[in-house]
């Protein structure tokens, strides 16, 4: 669709021009109908920016947008609607949702991550001994990445057939000493070199046994930072309560708490996704094998949507050291602890 006035390309069904702002004769639902199609999460069509255009007018409602540097991620403060900016120019995100604030209150946040802390949730009683520098909540956009992982495994013994192995080899040992002495001056060597040959064998047949081949399943919805100045606190292994999301909503954000627009495009989100899981399906494959030949993961990464999420960063000061630990103000738990090492 083309705008009569100024010739820009608009996607189908846009109630205004995004350049000039001009009511297209297209629109025959008014902007409402715009609205409600954008909160009822349905496909837009790209929408591409004019070459060196600084404003754009929000293709839903047609109120002004005016990204900032370094934004990928722009939601209209009027409808909420929201696009994101790509190599290739502006598209309407498919779906962008939030979760609702339910540990909004700071007092109440600290006292439960005092008691996390002293329960042992860091592996050591911190709070004694930390002073609080800071706790700063705000709305944080992340990527919510659906991932596929299919690990394969190659692997001579799983972690219970080992200690078999190794029980059994230590039996050999015990009886080759045993019978190996000739005499009883002689005992102690010959269980010495039982012993060894219990050791050899275990060692044999743990490192040289029949291979196995493994297949490890998982399905991931992952969450990417999708703010380049928070991805130091990318959570590791993280899953948001995804069945408590509703549809973005600026309005049911409470005032004072911050929307943080993100930087992050979705395409590096899904390659950033990928290699997580990636390590994430390694750390659990040799946490449940042993002695590992081969490893090997592929992925499907399907098309994902932006969350907004209420989080926490708490900052203590430990002995010198900060301790930085990310709270999740929907589940009340700590995704993830940074400072530690």
């Amino acid at each position: 669709m083309y705008c009569i006035k100024c010739g820009t390309q608009n996607p189908d069904g846009a109630v205004y021009c995004m350049k000039c702002g001009t009511q297209l004769g297209g629109a025959t639902s008014g902007n409402g109908a715009q609205r409600a199609a954008a909160a009822a999460g349905q496909p837009q069509h790209d929408i591409l920016a004019p070459s060196g255009v600084q404003e754009l007018k929000c293709p839903s409602c047609g109120a002004p947008i005016k990204p900032q540097f370094g934004e990928m991620v722009v939601t209209c403060e009027y409808c909420g609607s929201s696009i994101t900016l790509g190599g290739d120019g502006w598209r309407s995100i498919q779906k962008h949702t939030m979760l609702p604030l339910k540990y909004g209150d700071k007092d109440a946040v600290l006292a439960r991550v005092h008691s996390m802390m002293d329960s042992g949730l860091l592996h050591r009683h911190l709070q004694e001994s930390s002073t609080l520098q800071e706790a700063n909540l705000s709305y944080v956009p992340y990527w919510i990445e659906p991932v596929s992982a299919r690990t394969s495994i190659v692997a001579t013994n799983e972690a219970a057939e080992v200690g078999t192995i190794a029980t059994t080899a230590a039996l050999f040992g015990l009886m080759g000493g045993m019978g190996g002495g000739g005499g009883r001056g002689n005992f102690g060597g010959g269980l010495l070199e039982g012993a060894m040959l219990g050791t050899v064998m275990g060692g044999g047949m743990g490192g040289g046994g029949p291979k196995k081949t493994y297949q490890m399943d998982q399905t991931y919805n992952f969450p990417v930072v999708a703010l380049k100045a928070l991805t130091a606190y990318q959570p590791a292994n993280y899953a948001f309560n995804l069945n408590d999301r509703i549809l973005f909503d600026p309005s049911k954000v409470p005032s004072g708490v911050k929307i943080l627009n993100g930087d992050i495009s979705e395409e590096v989100a899904g390659s950033s996704a990928k290699a997580l899981v990636d390590q994430l399906q390694s750390q659990k494959a040799h946490e449940k094998y042993h002695m590992i030949q081969s490893l090997h993961t592929d992925m499907d990464v399907q098309e994902g949507e932006l969350l907004h999420a209420p989080v926490w960063f708490i900052r203590y000061d430990h002995k010198g050291k900060q301790i930085i630990l990310v709270f999740d103000a929907n589940s009340g738990l700590v995704m993830d602890s940074f400072g530690l090492k």
